[in-house]
């Protein structure tokens, strides 16, 4: 699981929590028979049921971006392979030569 995905389910679950710590603070104190808090209960679920559908659509459009880059990098590769090469080789020539200067 990537950084990104696993901050998306830790807000999720957060949020998750929170409100199931709402409903449990709602249901003790015995206030089912108020219509408000009945409509109350209603829109954290329907809340909470738009917040886990947006952040399923932010990782499906991030997992879709994540590809199309990878797909792209790859193209890139296999079309200016001496480019690529030439790029690692001058990343490779630069690093020596800072970690040769400790």
């Amino acid at each position: 699981m990537g950084f990104g995905r696993r901050k998306i389910v830790s807000a999720q679950d957060e949020l998750e929590n929170s409100v199931s710590r709402l409903r449990e603070l709602l249901a003790s104190a015995d206030l089912d028979n108020i219509p408000e808090v009945r409509q109350l209960r209603k829109r954290l679920d329907a809340g909470l049921s738009d917040v886990h559908d947006s952040a399923l659509d932010v990782m499906h459009e991030a997992r879709h971006q994540a590809r199309r880059a990878a797909r792209a990098a790859d193209d890139y590769v296999r079309d200016e392979p001496w480019q690529f090469v030439g790029g690692a080789l001058a990343v490779g020539v630069v690093l020596g030569f800072l970690l040769g200067r400790r």
